[in-house]
């Protein structure tokens, strides 16, 4: 194989790193984009990676870390400035001659979606259908990386709990490690997706209830949902000291699962990279110590 030098925004948040491990076990070469050379970037960099330092929002680091590459992921923080990131992305894949951009949206992404960062996801989604640049849409349900978000997990280990307020809601986690696969599987052969919009699903549907029996099984103890009001979830992560849009985001969506549009699952995972995705009781006992 005639390895291949790809770009990974992102490069040390959950799925860009796991992306950036994938292309580079795959024997593929990664330009790994990141906002800052932290203990992560040296991390990257020591296994392989060539790292570039720069900000999404600046058009002109963005071209110069495109040229040259055959595919590129496009991922933005959950924070204001996705349009205009992606809007500049878009241009400067179109200049580079870019052969195809993976971009992660969410599962949430609509036209009317109650968050503003869903439909700007969705808006970002149109963005670069209009560009004409090559593009698969990634839409992800709930990550499993969600029960290691501090408000989830310090309830998880202080308390036995899951509180949220999903209802009865049902999706199927699927963890960032298993993104990343599928991510670096896309950019080393994008051409039979290109132009589709694909859901990412981990390999069961669950409740919270479900979630927290399979959570709980591999903790040696029992952790139960108790469901809260949306009131008290705004509360919660106001105090935790989460910025504002994103608060506005994650109760937004809280609502659209308990309303079942974080619901399904499919194999699509398996069957692109030919290993199944990890069930929540795997994804525990990879992180078990985040719990203790």
């Amino acid at each position: 194989m005639n390895p291949r030098t790809y770009l990974v925004t992102g490069a040390t948040g959950d799925t860009g790193r796991y992306t950036a491990h994938a292309l580079l076990a795959a024997g593929h070469r990664v330009r790994a984009f990141v906002h800052r050379a932290d203990e992560r970037a040296d991390a990257l960099r020591m296994a392989g990676a060539d790292i570039v330092s720069g900000d999404l929002l600046d058009i002109d680091a963005v071209r110069a870390a495109l040229d040259g590459v055959h595919g590129a992921y496009f991922v933005y923080p959950l924070r204001p400035g996705l349009l205009d990131a992606t809007a500049y992305f878009a241009q400067a894949a179109r200049e580079a001659g870019t052969g195809a951009v993976v971009n992660m949206s969410q599962i949430s992404a609509r036209r009317h979606a109650a968050s503003d960062a869903a439909r700007n996801h969705w808006i970002a989604e149109r963005v670069f259908d209009w560009s004409g640049v090559p593009v698969v849409h990634l839409r992800p349900t709930y990550f499993a990386q969600w029960l290691l978000y501090p408000h989830v997990r310090e309830a998880i280990r202080n308390e036995g709990l899951i509180k949220l307020p999903f209802g009865a809601g049902r999706h199927a986690p699927v963890a960032a490690e298993d993104q990343g696969r599928a991510i670096a599987a896309l950019l080393a052969d994008p051409a039979p997706y290109l132009g589709r919009t694909v859901t990412l699903h981990g390999p069961e549907e669950m409740d919270e209830h479900g979630i927290s029996a399979a959570v709980g099984e591999v903790l040696g103890r029992t952790v139960r949902y108790q469901p809260i009001s949306v009131d008290e979830y705004r509360e919660r992560l106001a105090a935790s000291g989460l910025w504002p849009y994103l608060v506005q985001h994650l109760v937004e969506v809280a609502i659209d699962c308990s309303n079942g549009v974080f619901a399904g699952t499919n194999r699509f995972i398996e069957e692109l990279t030919g290993t199944a995705p990890m069930t929540v009781q795997a994804f525990v006992r990879r992180h078990a110590t985040a719990f203790r």
